[in-house]
């Protein structure tokens, strides 16, 4: 175990793999560390000690993970190397026969601690809630983050009122499943979301990831009033066929999804809506996938998140007899990216010529700066170090030469 008393002056190098959650306890890990004294490594320099935050939604996240493991030890010999997260926590014996590895660190999966850190970004990650008791069919978390849990709001408010003190003017709100939130507490989501709401010197708040059966009216039409809360959602829909959402053991099924869909359109006409969309489970047979296809593409949606499903032992999914192959599975991720790729770029041409307020951050030594509008456009201006943390009114211009942003054409 590594002794946090001698870490004083130590280089430490953070690797973070999957979800803004992920994200969020890696951030506080390194605030503690920094507290103690140790000190970020550089690109370039090598590290004493390499913290590998990990991820294990699919077999491709597993890989990474050991390729990112592999290649830390490999570019900081002698260093201390701490793994933790859900393939940690999943296979703690498979991450400790990986050469190189000096600690597996395996959470306590009843606890919970409220955090919010930035580490290197503009934006704070507050992390609200853990765990998750849906048990999808096709799903590994709840075995690798524990039963849902909470912290209290009055402590998440405290958490964002540090922020605040700090200098943060967006915070993102994260968990595995923060509708659910409120088992530890008895508080509801809603009433979370109005406490922070009140927070003076936070400026920006967006919601990360909420299923859509727990997505309430209420909630969106809080948010369609709300100075501080953005129009942005993150919905996980896994897919558009009744037949493989029953099969998936979701909450919910396409009509539900498509009323939510219509509400938060209805009340906030510019809302950014990213969706995740699983292709290739088992039990998607080829009716299925474009039953699918078909609804996600009437979808008034922003931007799809796709990605393969891939076996998890233990999961009840194995049960399901219908398999896709590989082939088929990448044939399916290529259509549904391409109709996100048109998706997103007629929700950022419809913003041409309109003023926005972005909220810009700052840029690496000779590249533009990038910042997000209200309803999360990329913006791409030239780097100028005094609107770091800024958010500044723009009027918005063409698409960048990659296309993954609107240019700034004045301010």
């Amino acid at each position: 175990m590594l002794d946090l008393s001698k870490v004083k002056g130590k280089k430490v190098a953070y690797y973070t793999l999957g979800c803004k959650l992920n994200f969020s306890e890696t951030s506080t890990f390194a605030q503690q560390m920094k507290e103690l004294g140790a000190l970020k490594a550089q690109s370039g320099e090598r590290a004493d000690i390499c913290y590998v935050n990990t991820c294990s939604v699919t077999d491709m996240a597993d890989h990474k993970c050991r390729q990112a493991i592999n290649r830390l030890v490999r570019n900081n010999p002698g260093a201390y190397v701490m793994v933790t997260g859900c393939y940690a926590q999943l296979k703690p014996e498979e991450v400790a026969a990986i050469p190189g590895v000096s600690e597996v660190v395996v959470k306590d999966l009843k606890s919970f601690t409220p955090s919010c850190s930035r580490g290197d970004r503009t934006r704070y990650f507050l992390k609200v809630q853990d765990g998750c008791n849906c048990f999808c069919t096709y799903c590994t978390i709840p075995f690798a983050r524990g039963r849902s849990r909470n912290g209290s709001i009055e402590s998440l408010v405290g958490e964002a009122r540090r922020a605040a003190a700090d200098g943060g003017k967006e915070i993102v709100i994260t968990g595995v499943n923060i509708g659910d939130f409120g088992r530890t507490t008895g508080e509801k989501f809603i009433d979370l979301v109005r406490a922070l709401d009140e927070v003076e010197g936070i400026e920006r708040y967006r919601i990360s990831s909420l299923e859509p059966d727990l997505i309430s009216d209420e909630l969106i039409d809080f948010v369609a009033g709300s100075r501080r809360f953005m129009p942005h959602f993150h919905i996980p829909l896994q897919c558009g066929s009744d037949t493989v959402l029953k099969l998936m053991h979701r909450h919910y099924d396409s009509q539900l999804f498509a009323d939510k869909i219509h509400r938060i359109k209805e009340r906030m006409p510019n809302a950014f809506i990213g969706v995740d969309v699983m292709v290739g489970s088992r039990g998607e047979t080829p009716e299925c996938f474009d039953e699918s296809y078909k609804f996600i593409e009437q979808l008034d949606v922003t931007q799809l998140h796709v990605f393969p499903y891939s076996e998890r032992p233990g999961t009840k999914a194995l049960n399901i007899a219908y398999v896709v192959d590989e082939k088929e599975k990448k044939r399916r991720s290529k259509l549904l990216l391409d109709l996100s790729k048109q998706k997103t770029h007629d929700f950022y041409a419809a913003h041409i010529g309109r003023e926005a307020l972005v909220l810009m951050e700052h840029s690496s030594k000779g590249k533009p700066m990038n910042g997000f509008t209200e309803n999360y456009v990329r913006v791409e201006m030239p780097s100028d170090a005094s609107l770091d943390n800024k958010i500044v009114k723009v009027r918005l211009g063409d698409f960048n030469a990659d296309g993954s942003a609107l240019k700034v054409v004045e301010l």
